[in-house]
């Protein structure tokens, strides 16, 4: 049973954590919210992604008026939806003057609560209460949230660090133009982010071996945590070789179906169970899934999808080859993080994504780690391919480090570095 003295307790000690020890923290972009919505704020990621922070800055611009609570605290263990009631009267007991004013509710990691989302509800709607929730589950994506708070909530996804958000962190940012040194030192800064992504905390490393540590041991959590236990895997052979196979296969078309004719004889499973266990995967937010683009949803559906990774540390490489694969997946990423739709191109000639916007305009987007007498013709082809079927006058070609204009069969294309393209 949960009593309203350590309710209290909690609350004061989240809240001496938070202003006191927590340091400067940084505006992420997924961390702005219309705040005029009577909604339920939703947010969810993958873990490690910096969640938790967002909800430490918002709780320290509005500290008078808010609580703060994670429910993987295990003081709380054993709270249930009855003990709502008792948290809102201990926080008006602490804080008696935000009975005139909005209170805040920063709820972390609240699907370890069952029925949350009644509570939520009405706060929002009948107690004018904001509310702020925050969890790594898949019952936190939108998809996943129940009838309650359908309609009724604003969900963000946050993703570890862009590669703004990474030079910020770093103490990095650049400003003006960039020459000489400074733009030396960004484009290592660039490299350090292609090789290990944007973990909040991997960010903060500087040793290559700290940094491989605490990503494996990101990867054993979420592996067993967000797939094995969750999901209650028993065919935990299979399931290592999947995982293998899509962590290896990053930027890449993926097939269930070959997969299985390559497997189906080496050890037992059934195709349901492959395609069962390959869901999970997209559930626990790790991997990401590209479509053809195609006007048919039939062909959408019936032609593999690309893989990307939630974060380029996941990746497992093993050739220098595949840094022009981090490269894509590092600026699918980013498409991502601006919220626009991505497919990949593939009418006999391939272009690697073909992106639209929030107004419903399309473009066709080539990545290629360098271009050399022995690839352009073949990068060129398939994004000039694209634009003409897209009836589009420019494409758009992103490289390691080169910046030029070129025509191609009347087509304008942009060469632009990378790392100019993720700090536009």
């Amino acid at each position: 049973m949960i009593t309203n003295s350590v309710l209290k307790e909690i609350l004061v000690s989240n809240e001496k954590f938070i202003m006191a020890d927590t340091g400067e923290i940084f505006k992420r972009a997924a961390g702005n919210f219309p705040d005029k919505l009577d909604k339920t704020f939703v947010i969810y990621g993958v873990r490690r992604s910096g969640k938790t922070y967002i909800l430490y800055d918002l709780y320290k611009e509005r500290a008078d008026r808010a609580l703060y609570i994670d429910f993987e605290d295990e003081r709380l263990d054993g709270f249930e939806t009855a003990d709502f009631e008792k948290l809102k009267n201990a926080f008006f007991e602490l804080k008696p003057g935000c009975l005139d004013k909005k209170p805040v509710f920063f709820l972390d990691e609240v699907q370890n609560v069952k029925g949350w989302e009644k509570f939520c509800r009405r706060a929002v709607e009948r107690e004018n209460i904001s509310v702020y929730v925050s969890g790594s589950s898949s019952k936190m994506m939108p998809f996943e949230i129940a009838t309650e708070l359908r309609g009724r909530a604003w969900s963000v996804e946050v993703l570890p660090y862009s590669f703004k958000e990474y030079l910020r962190a770093k103490g990095a940012a650049p400003a003006g133009l960039m020459h000489g040194r400074r733009k030396s030192a960004l484009k290592k800064h660039f490299w350090d982010y292609l090789r290990w992504g944007g973990f909040p905390e991997v960010a903060q490393l500087d040793s290559d071996i700290q940094k491989s540590k605490l990503v494996k041991e990101y990867l054993s959590a979420m592996y067993f945590r967000d797939l094995v236990e969750k999901y209650e895997v028993s065919n935990i052979h299979l399931f290592e070789c999947l995982s293998d196979r899509l962590f290896s296969s990053f930027a890449l078309k993926y097939s269930l179906t070959s997969f299985y004719r390559q497997y189906q004889d080496k050890f037992p499973f059934s195709k349901d169970l492959l395609f069962r266990y390959y869901k999970y995967f997209l559930r626990s937010m790790l991997i990401l899934e590209v479509k053809k683009f195609s006007e048919s949803t039939y062909k959408r559906l019936r032609n593999p999808s690309k893989i990307y990774l939630v974060d380029n540390a996941l990746s497992r490489r093993v050739a220098s080859a595949d840094e022009g694969r981090l490269l894509e997946n590092a600026v699918f990423l980013e498409l991502k993080r601006t919220g626009h739709e991505v497919f990949y191109f593939d009418e006999g000639l391939e272009c690697d994504f073909i992106v639209k916007n929030h107004d419903g305009a399309i473009a066709p987007i080539q990545i290629c780690l360098e271009l050399s007498p022995q690839n352009q013709q073949r990068e060129l082809a398939g994004l000039v391919t694209a634009c003409k079927w897209l009836n589009r006058k420019e494409g758009l070609l992103i490289t390691l480090d080169e910046e030029k204009e070129l025509t191609d069969d009347g087509v304008k294309i942009s060469v632009l570095p990378a790392w100019k393209f993720l700090l536009q």
